[in-house]
């Protein structure tokens, strides 16, 4: 038996159902995990419990699945140093007193949170604290300071060189049905995927046009004329109660002795780090037929290019991140910003703030194997029956991201998370483009972008979940960290949203037809300028 057939659909589809319903995916991809082991048991619940257990076990069993689930969590140890060292804080601070103009203050909001591109918590929380005095002054509204946070979160780490997304996104793509017959590294493959990532795109654009036109429109034109005139930074009556003060959280001694300088030390450091280490550790780890004798000969065995191309990325990105945070630490002590007390205060903050990412990242690997394996390996062969049966139906290859953006788009904003979004929708989806390439006669670079249209579709509409949905993480924590009432910032940012969605569905379908992204982004940029021009106009009364 190559696939248990239809029946291998319960799994996704009870896992989608579930977080729709009860808005936790932890709880949804377990009871997701556990409908595919029973039917694979035959309904015997003890061994459906014992298989499950194995199954997660051996989402560990894996030196890349490891390292990227240690570097997650060092990622969150790096956060936490940050946070207790005052850093981002001593930044903030410094910026307040060079910028002077509203225009400025809202640009420099936005470009600090492209350079936080590690986390998208730590972005959210951190940015909103250190820039509030800076925004308060100029008199930005606190839900145009939420919405600049939460548009730098999501939508920036998804595209980050560095972060903690982009590596379990690369971990779920190396992980799909067919990807090995591609012939790209996972990075490699990544990196391509992102000019197809519409909606982060001009999601992280649109900032920085509605800033620079000052054409803001809807909810967001009402809260920023209030501040203008000094009716209030938020509307407490109309949307209730501020969601949260960040500053509560911190304590002022962590501020004392701070420089600006000292957050950027260690991001920057991490950035170059990882980058040496890409090819580093492919010439230190290739399989030579005969082990070079020295590391420069090794080097020259191989170019530069080609060593990226093949390298381990969850191998450089931990190994980066231990070297990162051992010098972190060395120069934290010399600066007396940590001791060994706060330093281990950090370590556990910083690994407790990491545990919801680790659990889904853990449960999405055994969910993803689960369907992608063939019964004889432990799994139900869903992706082989999809692909078969898409095929045979002649299903258009141009719809398909189109189809996939919008299945996105609704799970992750129903859900408030992309992760769980990135865990279902990318092995179904991988198989299914590779299967309508090669039967539309597609090869090499043509079928690569094949996958690339429908992939980079998942992802932007994944992120316009995060980026939206009221129940999201970083929506909330970005209401948090700008102080403004939760509910007036969804509902000024949901328009916003809304709007490069729209532009970015019709870029998937001029990038389904082309597989060019230079044409989905040109589509869809005459679309998001149109937009803002017209919407103002339409949408353009302060009394709304």
């Amino acid at each position: 038996m190559e696939t248990y057939g239809f029946w291998g659909l319960i799994p996704p589809l009870l896992t989608i159902a579930l977080a729709l319903l009860t808005k936790d995916v932890v709880i949804a991809l377990f009871l997701g995990i556990l409908s595919g082991t029973l039917i694979i048991a035959g309904g015997n619940p003890l061994v459906a419990l014992t298989a499950l257990s194995d199954m997660l076990a051996d989402s560990l069993n894996d030196g890349w699945n490891l390292r990227i689930f240690l570097f997650t969590a060092l990622m969150g140890v790096l956060v936490g140093m940050l946070a207790k060292t005052g850093s981002a804080y001593a930044f903030g601070n410094w910026a307040s007193k060079k910028i002077k103009s509203k225009t400025g203050a809202l640009l420099f909001t936005w470009f600090f949170g492209l350079i936080i591109f590690i986390d998208d918590y730590f972005n959210s929380l951190t940015i909103g604290t250190v820039m509030k005095p800076l925004t308060d002054k100029n008199k930005v509204s606190r839900a145009k300071l939420a919405y600049i946070l939460d548009s730098t979160a999501a939508p920036v780490v998804i595209m980050a060189p560095v972060s903690t997304w982009v590596v379990y996104v690369m971990s779920v793509i190396k992980d799909s049905d067919g990807f090995d017959s591609l012939g790209l590294s996972e990075l490699s493959y990544f990196i391509r995927v992102i000019p197809f990532n519409l909606y982060a795109i001009f999601a992280v654009v649109m900032v920085a046009f509605i800033t620079l036109s000052k054409k803001d429109f809807g909810p967001m034109l009402r809260s920023e004329m209030r501040a203008e005139k000094g009716l209030g930074l938020y509307d407490e009556e109309r949307y209730g109660a501020v969601a949260g003060k960040v500053e509560e959280r911190f304590e002022e001694r962590f501020l004392e002795g701070a420089k600006p300088y000292d957050m950027l030390v260690p991001i920057i450091l991490l950035v170059l780090i990882c980058f040496v280490m890409f090819p580093v550790n492919t010439w230190m780890g290739r399989g030579y037929a005969e082990v070079p004798e020295s590391f420069a000969e090794a080097m020259a065995t191989i170019s530069v290019r080609d060593a990226f191309n093949d390298s381990d990325a969850s191998r450089a990105m931990m190994d980066a991140t231990v070297i990162t945070l051992m010098i972190s630490y060395i120069y934290f002590v010399l600066r007396k910003r940590l001791t060994i007390k706060t330093a281990g205060e950090a370590i556990v903050d910083g690994l407790k703030s990491m545990v919801p990412a680790l659990m889904i990242l853990v449960m999405a690997w055994a969910l993803g194997s689960l369907i992608k394996s063939t019964p004889d390996e432990g799994g139900l062969g869903l992706t082989t029956f999809l692909s078969d049966l898409i095929v045979g139906s002649r299903f258009p290859l141009w719809a398909l991201p189109v189809v996939v953006f919008l299945i996105s788009c609704l799970l992750s904003f129903s859900t408030g998370t992309s992760w769980g979004t990135f865990a279902i929708m990318i092995p179904l989806t991988m198989p299914i483009a590779l299967g309508l390439g090669e039967e539309a006669g597609l090869v090499g670079s043509a079928l690569v972008s094949a996958t690339l249209v429908p992939i980079g579709a998942i992802l932007g509409g994944a992120i316009f979940g995060d980026h939206s949905s009221p129940i999201s993480d970083t929506t909330v924590l970005s209401s948090t960290g700008a102080g403004v009432p939760h509910l007036e910032h969804v509902a000024t940012q949901v328009p916003y949203a809304l709007m490069v969605a729209c532009c970015a569905l019709v870029g998937h379908v001029a990038a389904g037809f082309s597989r060019n992204a230079l044409v989905g982004l040109l589509v869809t940029a005459l679309l998001f300028v149109g937009a803002t021009l017209t919407l103002p106009k339409l949408w353009g009364s302060e009394e709304n």
